[in-house]
């Protein structure tokens, strides 16, 4: 664990965050008394849940048919 005060962890938030990537902590000192902790973001993995939406989300049949006007768009058949 390293210890630094207020200025240094300004000047050098660069190599702080380096040494975070190592699984290092760092403790931020004012006038030599402890007032922040640095430690490195470790995200939470959401669980997933299969099947959760089943019966609640409903395709219908031209979910993935294109009105003749779009499909004109896409090959460049209209001139706007």
């Amino acid at each position: 664990m390293m210890t630094v005060n207020i200025h240094e962890a300004k000047t050098n938030l660069s190599k702080l965050i380096a040494f975070l990537d190592k699984g290092e902590e760092v403790i931020i000192a004012k006038a030599g008394n402890p007032v922040a902790k640095l430690v490195s973001y470790i995200p939470k993995k959401k669980k997933r849940m299969p099947n959760l939406l089943k019966g609640k989300v409903t395709f219908y049949e031209e979910f993935n048919v294109l009105d003749d006007e779009i499909t004109m768009l896409f090959e460049g058949g209209m001139n706007g």
